[in-house]
């Protein structure tokens, strides 16, 4: 018998099902300004959704405008598209989970599960639990499809309490212990991590790379506390200046 493959993501343990996703970000303002910029009444904006498949009232378009309950997935995607405007510039807010960078892209679930190359079930999982423990190969692909910086990576996949857990691991002992983990996190080429935990660990523990208003040494300059400058921060400081393939 053979053996049944690993799932690509650990899932975590819970004794309910998760909870109905919150509302798609909406903002009834800009809805309205891009309506009123291209000079379209509530009937046609319905005419022009109806064109992308989502068929409703005209009286739908004006209650999201006057602030009633938001339109879900379909519905958001087929106005933005009616309003001929990216996604993005009607939620009102920059995206922040995975759900909200893929409305960002117009994609469906599934259709950003087949470009990332993992099943759907593993990727709408991922969207419903706010976790996503993928390697490094899947994770790469999920920050180039959805579009997102490392930054926003490692937030939208609730991985950043483990990230920060690692890099004082980094600063505190064997860099080299934590550098596969955290290239599993953060998707970068491994000679660029590989360049930056070691100088993180050294600035963490020669006092004179820790001077006031700057990086660089200063006369009696004494580290700061994590609570001050936690590692990550410098993390992504320093990363940056490798300049990732995945804009950090």
């Amino acid at each position: 018998m053979r053996p049944q493959r690993p799932h690509l993501f650990a899932r975590p343990a819970r004794s309910a099902p998760p909870a109905p996703p919150p509302p798609v970000p909406f903002s009834p303002a800009a809805v309205r300004a891009h309506r009123a910029a291209l000079g379209l009444t509530p009937e046609q904006v319905a005419e022009g959704m109806a064109a992308h498949g989502v068929r409703l009232l005209p009286a739908h378009v004006l209650g999201w405008e006057n602030g009633g309950p938001p339109p879900g997935e379909e519905e958001f995607l087929a106005l933005a598209r009616a309003l001929w405007c990216p996604p993005e510039r009607l939620m009102g807010v920059r995206p922040a989970s995975l759900r909200d960078f893929r409305l960002a892209r117009e994609l469906s679930p599934d259709g950003a599960a087949r470009r990332i190359g993992v099943p759907a079930g593993e990727y709408r999982r991922a969207e419903a639990t706010g976790w996503w423990d993928g390697d490094a190969g899947p994770t790469a692909a999920l920050a180039h499809v959805l579009g997102l910086t490392l930054r926003e990576l490692v937030a939208a996949t609730g991985r950043r309490e483990e990230l920060d857990r690692r890099l004082r691991r980094c600063v505190e002992g064997r860099w080299q212990a934590q550098a596969a983990a955290i290239v599993r996190i953060v998707p970068v080429d491994r000679a660029d991590l590989d360049a930056v935990l070691p100088v993180l660990q050294e600035e963490r523990q020669v006092p004179a790379h820790w001077g006031a208003g700057g990086w660089g040494p200063a006369e009696g300059a004494v580290a700061p506390s994590d609570a001050v400058v936690p590692p990550s921060g410098r993390f992504w400081e320093l990363l940056a200046r490798r300049e990732p393939a995945i804009p950090v």
